[in-house]
């Protein structure tokens, strides 16, 4: 597996590569301008040296004068070199280099500077005419041409030492890049020291913000949110393994106790029959708790909507009140119903959603109370409303009435409910799984449940 390489070890070669182009561009540039400028350097010393030719030409009265004052003039100039033309064949030519010849420029029409190798030399070169002072009568065509080795030589030495300092520019930069990088990146590493010390036991570790850099301070909001998250889940969960082992702890330990018991000396059939028929119902709890956790499993990784249809909310309540009618007139509850609605979803859930919160009014409400149940359309979402009378609920248990296994009265853990305070837990589910909700009042000696229900209900959970 290829070793990857960190943040400090990437932005040091970045820094680095990027402090070699600009250097290297830099030395291309002053090559250029320094080529360039040794090319006008050149172009004018031609200049010069053809308007001393051109003078000592004017004071000539022939070719062998000019030849032998000619030669005075080249000798003094190093790496100058000059031939006179005539019609096109030579009359005189300075000492060169063997085999030396001047480029072919019509020296009337262009005076313009040209550039020639010859036997791996460089030469620039510029031809022009002039007048012998024999009345006019000779022209002759100049052309004088520079040597440019010398410039040459400075180039490879700037060149040279443009290279070497590029290298140990580059070095140099690599190492301040290093340290640059190393301190820069110091809140990340803090950041990492902090996230290695979280447990599970320590979730409220905050990463540092105020004394990040800008640019890592949303990164670290975003893990302080994230940690938060984790740390309300690992809340929840912790509290739901707690609540689910001591739901299951008291109809497992009935059964063990009655199980002993019945073993611990002989009985009849009836007493036998007796004992299990007390244990098929401490079963059929454990079973309940067991499906309604499954449920709320589902709920919360993405439950999805078994069948859809067009219901008539009012026809469900309905057929919920002749249900519990007996168990109401037990109590001598009276049950009303008012309004009417529709929605999209699923008839088994919607049941199981009004069933819970009917069930729980009825266990509520005083003996000659009326339990009632109010449905309105508001424009696509349609409000079902669950009314009963009975001792308000305090306020700040309003929040958490909802939670898996929260009772509101303690006292009625062991009491005359058999429930395992999931109930409500399951109703907001299946509204969340509509695309609903629920929401609950308890005021003036009267609580209210009620569940939005939308039109149209989401594709998925």
């Amino acid at each position: 597996m290829r070793q990857r390489l960190s943040l400090t070890a990437r932005l040091t070669l970045l820094y680095a590569l990027v402090s070699v182009l600009l250097l290297a561009g830099l030395g291309v540039l002053v090559g250029v301008m320094m080529d360039r400028h040794f090319a006008e350097q050149d172009a004018d010393d031609l200049r010069d040296k053809l308007g001393l030719i051109r003078e000592v030409m004017s004071t000539s009265p022939d070719i062998a004068t000019l030849a032998e004052r000619l030669d005075d003039v080249v000798h003094n100039h190093r790496d100058l070199y000059v031939q006179l033309q005539r019609l096109g064949y030579p009359v005189y030519a300075s000492r060169s280099p063997a085999a030396f010849h001047f480029p072919t420029v019509d020296a009337a029409a262009n005076r313009q500077m040209v550039s020639w190798q010859h036997a791996g030399a460089n030469y620039h070169g510029m031809c022009s005419s002039g007048r012998l002072a024999d009345g006019g009568r000779t022209e002759l065509t100049i052309c004088a041409a520079i040597d440019t080795g010398r410039h040459e030589h400075f180039m490879q030495m700037i060149g040279r030492s443009l290279a070497v300092y590029i290298l140990l520019s580059a070095l140099l930069g690599g190492v301040l890049a290093w340290w640059v990088a190393h301190n820069g990146l110091a809140p990340l590493r803090a950041m990492k020291a902090r996230a290695q010390a979280i447990t599970g036991q320590q979730l409220d570790t905050q990463m540092p913000v105020a004394s990040v850099p800008p640019e890592m301070a949303d990164l670290a909001e975003s893990l302080n949110a994230m940690l938060r998250r984790l740390q309300q889940d690992f809340r929840k969960l912790s509290e739901f393994s707690s609540d689910l082992a001591h739901e299951l702890r008291t109809p497992i330990s009935n059964l063990l106790t009655e199980t002993q018991v019945a073993i611990s000396q002989p009985r009849s059939a009836d007493e036998y029959r007796d004992i299990l028929a007390s244990n098929a119902e401490e079963f059929q709890r454990l079973a309940r708790t067991v499906s309604d956790m499954l449920f709320l499993a589902k709920a919360e990784h993405g439950l999805v909507l078994p069948s859809r249809e067009q219901i008539a909310i009012e026809d469900e309540v309905a057929a919920l009140l002749e249900f519990y009618d007996a168990l109401a007139e037990e109590k001598a509850i009276r049950l009303q119903q008012t309004g009417h609605g529709r929605m999209l979803g699923d008839r088994l859930m919607l049941r199981r959603a009004l069933s819970n919160l009917l069930s729980n009014a009825l266990r509520h409400t005083p003996t000659g109370g009326v339990v009632s149940i109010s449905l309105q359309q508001d424009g696509n979402m349609t409000a079902v409303s669950i009314c009963n009378p009975g001792p308000a609920i305090p306020a700040e248990q309003l929040p958490r009435l909802f939670d898996r296994f929260y009772r509101a009265d303690p006292a009625r853990v062991a009491g005359e409910s058999d429930g395992a305070g999931l109930g409500l837990a399951i109703t907001r589910s299946i509204a969340e799984v509509h695309g609903g909700r629920i929401s609950v009042t308890s005021a003036d000696d009267a609580t209210c449940f009620t569940l939005w229900f939308p039109a149209q209900p989401p594709l998925a959970g």
